[in-house]
């Protein structure tokens, strides 16, 4: 097994999130290198095994193949593709516990069943799985296991994916998809089902994505307590992530919490103001991390911090030292990549009604 990041493996990884996950591709360019590195390997398996579950023709197919895939990252004997070789690394350089890899595929098996949710409390349980085990994993790579920590980097991710779930109401249940609650769906007066057959927008439809967003607001507001412990140099990243996902929400409020006719798209001068407002606004002066414990974890996320506790961390084999470009320079780059991103979807959209 090695424990080095082969350049090569980390640039096809950088390359396919390029292409697809233009949101984590731009904020980890504003990470230091000895993360980004490690976090691009993390997200690429991740986003390949969503491809894989979401995309494939057999689901189930596909969950149990990436089981035996993480089995052999997890052995120290990946399959040969650049992502696996990348994910074996890190998990075994930051002695990631596999319950968190684990507790992704369940997520994504939940998905190949078209498992709904009754309440929101099983709506969390789905979004730490597929989301909150995710952050846990990209804070032990910024060598940070607190448990308060790890908390609120959970917190962190299923606000993400809460706000997924709103922004994409009306596309999941064109393909056949439905994660609102359903209690909530019954007690607007709608049968789950029959809405699903024929997905209309409405006011009820638009009070229930409100109250998502609401839900996901507040874990936002839990995860700036963990961004502000994190090292300083991981913080304008996640801070950037954390403020583009929530600008989501922002969007779907200005267009009237109408996430059934067309998908929310943030513009991409909005985009631009929420970066730099993001990253050159000044720290919140927030205690140290033991100032977090009182906060209460989402029962939900319990089983990956705890997970976290019990593994004990050993040396990260980290990359090269290399020189940092100045946070002013990175932020260049962010907004030069949505420029870029942006006017490559202006033009495959012109192709696609030619």
């Amino acid at each position: 097994m090695t424990n080095q990041f082969d350049s090569a493996d980390i640039a096809a990884c950088r390359a396919l999130l390029k292409g697809g996950s233009r949101t984590f591709h731009a904020a980890s360019l504003v990470l230091p290198r000895r993360v980004s590195d490690p976090a691009i390997a993390l997200y690429a398996f991740c986003r390949l095994a969503d491809d894989a579950v979401d995309l494939g023709s057999h689901r189930a197919d596909a969950v149990a193949r990436l089981k035996q895939r993480l089995d052999r990252a997890y052995r120290g004997q990946p399959i040969d593709n650049a992502a696996d070789r990348a994910f074996a690394g890190v998990v075994a350089g930051f002695s990631i516990p596999r319950e968190l890899p684990e507790a992704l595929l369940e997520g994504l098996s939940w998905d190949a069943e078209g498992r709904r949710y009754e309440t929101l409390p099983d709506l969390y349980a789905y979004a730490a799985r597929v989301a909150g085990a995710v952050g846990a994993m990209m804070t032990l790579l910024m060598r940070r296991r607190a448990p308060e920590i790890v908390a609120r980097a959970c917190d962190l991710g299923v606000a993400m994916q809460l706000t997924n779930i709103a922004r994409d109401v009306g596309e999941d249940a064109r393909a056949g998809r439905l994660y609102l609650p359903l209690s909530w769906l019954r007690d607007a007066g709608i049968d789950p089902d029959a809405w699903l057959a024929e997905p209309i927008f409405n006011a009820d439809i638009a009070a229930i994505v409100q109250r998502l967003l609401h839900a996901a607001d507040a874990l936002y507001g839990c995860a700036t307590l963990g961004i502000e412990n994190l090292p300083r140099s991981c913080r304008p990243g996640i801070r950037a992530a954390r403020a583009l996902y929530a600008e989501i929400g922002r969007e779907l409020e200005r267009r009237d919490l109408d996430s059934v006719s067309g998908r929310a798209v943030v513009a991409t001068g909005r985009k631009f103001r929420v970066l730099a407002r993001t990253l050159v606004s000044r720290e919140t002066k927030w205690g140290p991390a033991q100032r977090l414990a009182p906060m209460q974890q989402l029962e939900e996320t319990r089983f990956l911090i705890d997970a976290v506790a019990a593994t004990p961390p050993r040396d990260a084999v980290l990359p090269a030292r290399i020189r940092t470009r100045p946070i002013e320079d990175r932020v260049v780059w962010v907004i030069d990549l949505f420029t870029r991103l942006e006017q490559r979807d202006r033009l495959q959209r012109t192709a696609s009604f030619r």
